[in-house]
């Protein structure tokens, strides 16, 4: 009997894992229809998962347009150069967890919209409009353009000028290496004009930069005081994605690295880019792509050269939890409590101390019978909610046999309520048969289940119940029927 007990507890965790851990796409949605080719693929975060791997294509299981890219951070992925269009896209997934197998999830699909029109103009990313002391040896990118396919582009040393590259259809793609060094101390004019197969949209705006002779100016170099290479640019420590308080002001957020000079930009709808503070602070109220910029002032021959790194982040919204229920169960025999919430916040839970600690995971293991506090944090600081996991049932409240054959002893399976109390604590009853088939849902303030499934007396066996009480605590257990 034993045997069979733990080999339905595990098989009833195994599928509870499995399913929690696979995500659902929250946008698109599975089966969704007329998706914009520049969105951007989000999903719940998975606790303990330490890669995300992504393929996308035009076939279940298929990588014609993605090949098994990892997405850092793990809850969403923007294809650099967008989607096709009108076009039915199967989303695979494969999750990796340190020192476990992969777990390969059912593909997810849905399609884009039918592009009807040419894309927008796009703009210089790196180098960016007017900068200046550029290296010459510098790759130029720029900005995806939504819905384009392709992209013309003209290099040259004057406005308007194509003499170093003449309206080259660079393909589907966001960079050009120079096959040779820019001319140094020039002006370089770039234009840059997005197509798909509606047309493009020129003529586009040309932008341009001025080079110097920076090409060793901002690399590191070897002091001999200090007897170690020592770094000219400043060394990036801003994450990838930060949230604000949705139900706040904007929010205040401060560079944690070392450096000269910082720029904010925020990446508008077109792809251009609009300064907002030059300071080591940025007052953010929006979601959406942003390029954060640290930048070291060097001496070179008499010029001041500016030695910068930069990187894009997005900033997503976030609020406090809100708690829809504490779970008490025991699978395995274990005792755990399970804190499940809703809310676009990033969360983590702590049990009976405010202060904590904190932890990513939403589920408390071995935890000591009786009444627990837990609180939920938001980690972007919009606030802690708290909720109480109540006394909790345990297969003791049930009765390990009844013997239902009329002589009004015992005839009657029912849950017992605390003796302390007195009070039901439980909503539902339902009870299996040893081969997992649901026979009757048993009312808990009714007399019980008279061991009849429609109408009939069922044998002499063991029979399983699944109880769920008050805040959804589930408990799981058997019982004999003796006839």
């Amino acid at each position: 009997m034993k045997k069979k007990l733990l080999f339905f507890l595990f098989l009833i965790y195994g599928c509870f894992f499995h399913g929690q851990s696979c995500p659902t796409l929250t946008y698109p949605s599975n089966g969704a229809t007329d998706i914009p080719v520049e969105a951007t693929l989000t999903w719940p975060k998975v606790d303990g998962i330490s890669t995300f791997v992504i393929s996308l294509g035009t076939t279940p299981n298929g990588v014609d347009i993605l090949n098994r890219r990892t997405s850092n951070p793990i809850d969403f992925y923007t294809p650099p150069v967008g989607l096709p269009e009108n076009t039915q896209i199967y989303v695979s997934i494969i999750l990796i967890r340190d020192g476990a197998p992969a777990i390969v999830c059912p593909p997810q699909t849905f399609t884009t919209i039918d592009v009807t029109t040419p894309p927008a103009c796009t703009s210089l990313n790196m180098p960016v409009a007017n900068e200046t002391n550029v290296d010459s040896t510098t790759e130029i990118s720029w900005n995806y353009a939504p819905t384009a396919t392709g992209y013309l582009l003209s290099i040259g040393t004057m406005a308007g000028g194509t003499d170093i590259v003449d309206d080259m259809d660079v393909g589907n793609v966001l960079s050009y290496n120079p096959p040779e060094d820019l001319p140094i101390y020039s002006q370089i004019y770039v234009r840059i004009v997005p197509y798909n197969e509606n047309g493009d949209s020129a003529p586009c705006v040309e932008e341009s930069f001025s080079t110097d002779n920076t090409t060793n100016a901002c690399e590191p170099f070897f002091d001999d005081t200090l007897g170690r290479l020592v770094a000219v640019k400043p060394k990036i420590m801003f994450p990838d994605q930060i949230g604000i308080c949705e139900d706040s002001g904007p929010n205040l957020i401060s560079s944690p690295d070392s450096a000269d000079g910082f720029r904010w930009f925020k990446i508008n709808e077109d792809n251009s880019e609009t300064l907002i503070s030059n300071a080591i602070e940025v007052s953010l109220s929006e979601k959406g792509r942003y390029r954060y910029v640290a930048y070291n002032n060097i001496s070179q021959s008499g010029q001041i050269i500016e030695c910068s790194a930069s990187n894009y982040f997005f900033v997503v919204a976030s609020n406090r939890a809100f708690i829809t229920s504490i779970e008490v169960t025991k699978p395995l025999g274990i005792r755990q409590i399970e804190v499940k919430t809703n809310g676009i916040g990033n969360y983590e839970y702590a049990i009976d101390d405010i202060d904590g600690p904190y932890q990513d995971d939403n589920i408390f293991i071995d935890v000591q019978r009786g009444s627990h506090k837990v609180y939920v944090r938001d980690k972007n600081g919009c606030g802690i909610v708290n909720g109480v996991a109540e006394r909790d049932l345990t297969e003791e409240d049930f009765p390990k046999f009844f013997t239902p054959n009329g002589d009004n002893i015992n005839d009657f399976w029912q849950y017992i309520p605390p003796k302390e109390s007195g009070e039901i604590i439980i909503e539902t009853i339902q009870i299996y048969d040893r081969y997992g088939n649901f026979l009757v849902q048993v009312d808990p303030t009714s007399r019980g289940w008279d061991g009849k499934f429609m109408g009939g007396p069922l044998p002499s066996s063991d029979y399983w119940f699944k109880a769920i009480g008050q805040n959804n605590v589930k408990i799981l257990g058997h019982f004999t029927l003796k006839r």
